[in-house]
């Protein structure tokens, strides 16, 4: 048995040591120290011996070929997995030196980017920012405002109706009408701005759109004049296009206020002296303004005989083409991010 012992153990070690991986490592464990293995069947065969002599000499002999198998199969693992994680380490090594790739940050619109600009330009003059719903009653859009049914001017503010009383507001007027009625009720001063989307069924070119932004101003309080309203939007559009901005009001009409004018100022292209944009006039229109009318005034709970204000009125979107030098107003909303990331 002794020859039989140390012959299984020579296969063994020779067989060990030309293993090509950890994988055969495994198999061999088995193979040689497994309770089906050679080795362990022949040890199982100590019983048949004649001695106990002989039989302690042949179990003491096979635990050390036992260990001595297994510490060359230990050996050998060691090696072979040294060898396989510097294989792997070269296949997976990552240049440190390399720069990595910049994560994107996003940003504001282009748009909330100007309204920001305008809401703190007014809150610095003391003005509140005063917003309210987009699905609104027609008294509150249209009756409150001094355009009754059957009015002219609901022809140019044709908006998507859900009922006969409810729509899409198409103008942020009601926000000045829900503001004197819900939170001012009667108090003054009132000075607030008024920011928002609006809803009209305009045919889309590059000038018009379904769905665009307002911010309208309101101001209540004894003593309101034109002069006032003049020196406001001065302010304002120094504030946003410079102090060599000029400022000019025309006769106009709307229906919410009387008397009422156009507001221009003054070509930021041409530094008035007339060119393409301007369309030689050396003058571009921003947006509409005037005393409000008393009947909005009484229909927001205030005397018109104690009190008086103005209003005005114009689209981001028009101050951010003029600023920018953006020609269609479509690019605001089509979701391009050629279009979005310039800004």
């Amino acid at each position: 048995m002794r020859e039989q012992l140390l012959k299984l153990k020579d296969e063994a070690l020779a067989a060990i040591v030309n293993a090509p991986d950890v994988a055969t490592i495994q198999e061999m464990r088995v193979r040689y120290l497994g309770k089906k293995s050679d080795l362990s069947l022949a040890l199982g065969g100590l019983g048949k011996l004649p001695s106990i002599e002989e039989r302690k000499a042949m179990g003491a002999l096979g635990n050390e070929l036992k260990q001595a198998v297994s510490a060359a199969l230990d050996d050998r693992e060691a090696v072979l997995g040294e060898g396989e994680l510097e294989v792997r380490l070269a296949a997976e090594r990552i240049d440190v030196t390399l720069p990595g790739r910049p994560v994107r940050r996003g940003h504001l619109h282009i748009l909330n980017q100007v309204i920001n600009r305008i809401e703190d330009l007014f809150i610095a003059m003391g003005y509140e920012v005063a917003e309210t719903r987009q699905v609104e009653t027609d008294w509150y859009n249209f009756e409150a405002l001094n355009i009754p049914k059957g009015h002219p001017a609901r022809d140019a503010q044709d908006s998507f109706y859900m009922t006969d009383d409810v729509l899409l507001r198409t103008h942020t007027s009601n926000t000045q009408i829900r503001y004197m009625l819900e939170v001012a009720k009667g108090r003054t001063p009132v000075k607030i701005i008024c920011p928002g989307r609006v809803f009209r069924r305009d045919f889309e070119d590059a000038t018009h759109s379904a769905q665009f932004h307002q911010v309208e101003g309101l101001v209540i309080d004894k003593g309101i004049n034109m002069a006032t309203l003049k020196g406001t939007l001065v302010e304002m559009a120094h504030g946003l296009f410079g102090a060599g901005v000029g400022i000019r009001l025309r006769p106009s009409y709307f229906p919410f206020t009387e008397p009422s004018a156009e507001m221009d100022i003054s070509c930021i292209f041409c530094k008035g002296k007339g060119c393409r944009t301007c369309k030689g006039s050396g003058w571009i229109e921003i947006g509409g303004s005037g005393m409000v009318h008393p009947n909005v005034l009484r229909h927001g709970g205030y005397d018109p005989e104690e009190v008086s204000g103005w209003a005005f009125g114009y689209g981001p979107e028009r101050v951010a083409m003029l600023m920018y030098g953006i020609e269609d107003i479509r690019h605001f909303t089509n979701s391009d991010m050629r279009f979005v990331r310039q800004f």
